[in-house]
């Protein structure tokens, strides 16, 4: 085994590499000009080379692109002509290497590229890479509040907030090179739920500390953002309405603007939930929400700042006994009629279905139907349904299949990585979100595995061409050196854990078999009769929720070839089968086996994969530090105890709903 590391830096946790032939390059660092972006990328050069070679590079200044005859080194400069919008070139010439860039981010993304490169000890020799990233806003949401907890948290309390008050700390300064380093160029600090002090953030009483914090961000190329309560005016401004017709808000919001833009003139801008889960917005004013964003887009516009508004809009109090209502439709139903009447700089946030991060659902119809808004797509790394970071759950094969999904609303360029990247449709860019994954763990994200995460959400929101095995395999020597015993067993962990995790929880789409609240652990009937508006419909003769045209009518939300696809049990994706579709349980399935017994054989598989992952994990002990191996290994006996806890009830469930015996005489309760 290695020598003993601190590996409290994730993947920027550099080793020693004694025998590296390409060394030589960073002896000697020369910036073009002294800016901050760039310097901040110099001194992430220095840092690694101190870390990995001994060595402790010369910083010098020169006037212009380096001279014909100037001695080996790694240059640093912009270019008018290099690659704009964050991207940059790396190579290798004449025993130089060079990053240029547009703008000083490119530097920086490019300065942490040839890092990874050294990490995984590639060699540097004749080098060309050109990068552009593929979304213009590559931003993390953390759901932190200032009392320290986190709303879905799962990796300890905030490092951001703590008795009311803002951290600023050497933490803060870690978390935005680790960001960086992955691309990431947006971080929305609070939770959406915006209550109590958190509204304040907007006030003179946190200008300071924002200030402070938005310069640390800033010199690694990130924006801050913050999210707003929509009740500001009231709350914060004692007004007696929040309407965002009246005159008196609009004028309160446009002074409350230029105060924060005051203090912090390059803040991005802000997230907004309204109208959802008691939150409240323009509908109370009987508005629509393009009256709402438009309001504050308007108030944020003189100093370049954007709105980012949720399309988590739901009715939570629909009753059990109504078969029409449907949670699903409820974004598609509030935000497809408002396509092209939005500000400019408004952009809307969309999660990556129409319920709430499951392990299985389809993609979002307003993709597609919206061609004519600025969209983000929303995502979740903190495995709030996919276990909450005390099981391994890789959710980069899911998001590749999400980012590639064709929506049909062009010829070309149709899926939904085109629409988030402006690709389809160039003046509507937007970009991608991530519900953040960290804590104040000292491995941030508590289960050691679930950084993977963390920087595979970074890499593919920068480029979305790369596979979800690279990413993994990036990810694992990155964190672990080219070891490649270690990076083929724990990528084959990594790359196993979604299917895993999807065949002991909920079957072909069906989701929220979960405990209410916590959403953790198995209760198949947990909100079968919740006012949440989430059913399983499971009787004596089948389950699923009819949403094809003779039910809720979901399925016609999306364009052609979709809605006929998804209309019909027939011709559905089976993987989506019970989401749109009441099925008995003794239907065949195009494998053969009844419905029924794919649920009893998929359970079954899955605590077997999870033992799978057990057994490839203990055979790297040896070359895996013993207290990440220690962590990890306790994790992985916790999940392997509770897939069979997840397995045990829901086949018992549905046994005695069906009476259908397992046709392979396993234990069923």
């Amino acid at each position: 085994m290695e020598e003993q590391m601190d590996y409290s830096m994730a993947w920027l946790s550099y080793r020693k590499i004694p025998w590296y032939p390409d060394r030589e390059y960073f002896r000697k660092i020369y910036v073009q000009e002294n800016e901050a972006v760039i310097h901040t990328a110099a001194k992430e050069l220095s840092r690694a080379a101190e870390a990995m070679f001994d060595e402790s590079p010369q910083i010098i200044t020169i006037l212009k692109e380096a001279p014909e005859n100037s001695s080996a080194g790694i240059y640093l400069y912009t270019d008018k002509n290099g690659p704009g919008n964050g991207g940059y070139h790396l190579y290798e010439e004449g025993g130089r290497l060079t990053i240029t860039a547009e703008e000083p981010s490119g530097i920086l993304y490019g300065c942490f590229a040839l890092i990874r490169k050294v990490q995984r000890q590639q060699p540097l020799k004749n080098l060309d890479y050109k990068e552009v990233p593929d979304n213009p806003l590559r931003m993390l949401n953390h759901w932190d509040n200032m009392d320290g907890s986190i709303e879905r948290g799962y990796s300890g309390d905030s490092f951001f907030f703590k008795n009311q008050e803002l951290l600023i700390n050497e933490r803060t300064a870690d978390y935005a090179r680790l960001v960086s380093s992955i691309g990431i160029n947006g971080v929305v600090i609070n939770n959406v739920n915006v209550k109590e002090n958190a509204t304040k953030l907007i006030s003179e009483d946190y200008a300071e500390d924002l200030k402070q914090l938005a310069m640390i961000f800033r010199n690694y190329g990130i924006s801050l953002y913050l999210s707003l309560n929509f009740a500001a005016p009231m709350e914060l401004g004692g007004l007696d309405t929040a309407d965002p017709e009246a005159a008196e808000v609009r004028d309160w919001w446009e002074k409350q603007m230029k105060q924060v833009y005051a203090s912090v003139p390059d803040l991005g801008g802000f997230l907004v939930k309204a109208d959802s889960e008691g939150r409240p917005g323009p509908f109370t004013y009987q508005r629509t929400h393009a009256q709402g964003a438009n309001m504050l887009a308007k108030a944020v516009k003189p100093y370049g700042g954007v709105i980012i508004w949720r399309c988590f809009v739901y009715n939570c109090t629909q009753d059990w006994r109504d078969r029409k209502t449907d949670r699903a439709r409820s974004a598609y139903d509030s935000f497809s009629p408002l396509d092209g009447q939005f500000e400019d700089n408004v952009i809307l946030q969309i999660k990556n279905g129409p319920m709430d991060f499951q392990v299985r659902e389809p993609v979002s119809s307003l993709f597609g139907a919206l061609q004519r808004t600025r969209q983000i797509l929303e995502v979740q790394i903190a495995q709030e349904y996919t276990g909450q970071q005390r099981h391994v759950c890789y959710l980069i094969p899911e998001f590749k299949e999400i980012l590639e999904f064709h929506t049909c609303c062009t010829k070309e360029r149709d899926t939904v990585a085109d629409i988030i990247s402006g690709r389809a449709f160039p003046q509507f860019a937007g970009g991608i979100t991530a519900v953040a994954n960290t804590g104040s763990d000292t491995n941030w994200t508590g289960h050691d595995l679930a950084a993977a995460n963390w920087f595979g959400f970074g890499r593919l929101a920068f480029s979305t061409s790369l596979s979800a095995g690279e990413i993994a395999e990036e990810w694992c020597e990155c964190t672990f050196g080219p070891d490649k015993e270690i990076t083929e067993a724990v990528c084959r962990i990594l790359m196993m854990s979604w299917p895993a995790y999807e065949k002991y929880t909920s079957p072909l789409g069906i989701g929220w078999m979960v405990n209410p609240h916590n959403h953790y652990g198995p209760n198949v009937d947990g909100y079968e009769y919740d006012r949440w508006g989430t059913y399983h419909r499971a009787d004596h003769y089948g389950l699923g929720v009819e949403r094809g045209s003779k039910g809720t009518g979901y399925a016609q939300t999306y364009l052609e070839a979709n809605a006929s696809m998804y209309e019909t049990i027939e011709d559905c994706p089976e993987e989506l089968l019970l989401f749109f579709h009441y099925v008995p349980y003794t239907y065949r399935l195009k494998n053969g086996k009844t419905l029924i017994q794919h649920i009893y054989d998929t359970h079954f598989e899955g605590v077997e994969d999870v033992q799978k992952m057990i057994a490839l994990w203990n055979g790297i002990r040896e070359r895996i530090p013993e207290d990440i191996f220690m962590r990890v290994s306790e994790r992985l006996e916790h999940q392997l105890e509770h897939a069979k806890e997840w397995r045990d009830q829901i086949n018992t469930y549905f046994y005695r709903k069906s009476f259908i015996e397992d046709e392979k005489g396993r234990k069923i309760y």
